[in-house]
């Protein structure tokens, strides 16, 4: 059984998913380790959300509340945060709905931003992370490998995502009444991440040409030459800070890149005056101490209050987005299903046609032309038509458990639930008659 432990925008506080974005250990290796019935996990972990997904053992008893205390004690193992402070923070999401839920989180249907197209990476990095840690299963590989198609299949399909809406753009969106013309910003960019190269594609489409670059991790320069910009390294750090009109912030720096202590020394305005600096914090942790508000003529936009500002889901071609996303896992159900009774049909063949060759091995010496043994290979194929085609009905409605348990009660044949294949050709693949 697949099961997700989410705790997103939607239901948790910013300075919860901060605390939950900046574990002491890698949270799956807790998560697989902690009973033998967990047979894997991925987690992923943005700015607006963490979730871990585990893959369960079927059979266990109570195999929801395993996993989700799993779950819970993994995370206060890395972050600190007990089950009672996460208490009302989270949801837990059970069987089938779990496809349809990274789906959509990795369409960007979940995101803050409807369509921001960050989250598909996120997505497919998550299951790398977990494969280089060993906390992948086979059904976990499916179901992320399924979930990057329908990212796809949406992106290919319908307009959402294609006008490159993100948390970077609705940030420039925010700011740009602050800034009066984007072709005279002065504009210092800290970070060079994956984000750093977004929000540097966004400001060139604005007209920005003054761009600087710093790296805390002292990797500017190397993103500068890249992208034909200029850096400035640590000690002229301060310096670019207070001559910026515009600072962007987006780095993975568990500690504050920019206080008020480095702005301080900037020449004041007027009380009254309009804002001469606007710094935007695109990082989780908090890049920017919230006491640069306390510098005249400064203001601060931070992901909390980007959030506030997200636009609803207007666009019409969420409709269909969310369509495409429940079609991919209603499929990746029923093949996941039809592979529950895949070895029982398989058996229960097997175990006929043994029935078959016996009885014509009985009678052959009696039957010279052969017209029994072929009366009973017909035979024999109308009486497996229907269990076979009662199989694959039952599976695409939920119910495979009634097949096997008549075959056990009724024939005696017991088969055990076999492993998921991660063979991509099985994506909608139908059983062999």
């Amino acid at each position: 059984m697949l099961l997700c432990l989410s705790a997103s925008h939607k239901t948790a506080s910013f300075d919860l998913l901060e605390r939950l974005s900046i574990p002491a250990d890698p949270i799956a290796p807790v998560i697989a380790a902690h009973d033998a019935c967990v047979q894997g996990a991925v987690v992923v972990a943005t700015c607006n959300r963490f979730e871990a997904y585990v893959d369960m053992d079927e059979p266990v008893t109570a195999a929801r509340e395993v996993g989700v205390e799993a779950a819970l004690l993994a995370i206060h193992s890395a972050t600190g945060l007990t089950a009672a402070e996460l208490n009302g923070s989270y949801e837990v999401i059970a069987g089938p709905a779990v496809a349809e839920h990274l789906f959509a989180v990795a369409a960007g249907l979940e995101s803050v931003v409807v369509g921001e197209g960050e989250i598909a990476g996120q997505v497919r990095r998550s299951l790398e992370d977990a494969r280089e840690a060993g906390t992948t299963s086979t059904e976990l590989e499916r179901l992320f490998q399924r979930a990057s198609e329908t990212q796809r299949d949406v992106k290919n399909t319908t307009a959402l995502g294609r006008a490159g809406r993100s948390l970077v753009r609705l940030g420039l969106d925010l700011a740009a009444a602050r800034v009066p013309n984007w072709s005279l910003a002065r504009v210092l960019l800290v970070g060079t991440g994956t984000y750093a190269a977004a929000t540097l594609a966004a400001l060139r489409e604005r007209g920005v040409t003054d761009i600087t670059v710093h790296s805390p991790s002292g990797r500017g320069e190397r993103f500068a030459r890249k992208h034909a910009i200029d850096w400035v390294e640590v000690d002229g750090y301060p310096s670019a800070a207070r001559s910026a009109q515009l600072i962007i912030t987006c780095t993975s720096s568990e500690d504050h890149v920019l206080n008020a202590a480095i702005l301080q020394g900037t020449a004041r305005s007027a009380p009254n005056a309009a804002p001469r600096r606007l710094i935007i914090d695109l990082g989780l942790p908090r890049n920017v101490d919230p006491d640069v508000a306390t510098v005249p003529n400064t203001e601060l936009l931070d992901l909390e209050t980007i959030r506030l500002h997200a636009p609803l889901e207007e666009l019409q071609a969420t409709a269909t987005a969310r369509a495409l996303v429940q079609d991919a896992a209603h499929r990746f159900t029923v093949v996941g299903e039809r592979r529950t009774v895949a070895p029982a049909v398989v058996a229960l063949r097997k175990r006929v046609f043994e029935v078959l060759e016996e009885e014509i091995a009985r009678v052959r010496t009696r039957d010279d032309d052969g017209r029994a043994e072929q009366a009973m290979r017909h035979l024999v194929g109308r009486l497996l038509h229907t269990p076979t085609t009662r199989a694959h009905e039952l599976a695409e409605q939920g119910r495979a458990e009634a097949y096997l348990d008549a075959m056990e009660t009724v024939f005696g044949i017991r088969v055990d639930e076999p492993a998921a294949s991660t063979d991509e050709s099985d994506r909608d693949g139908e059983l062999a008659g």
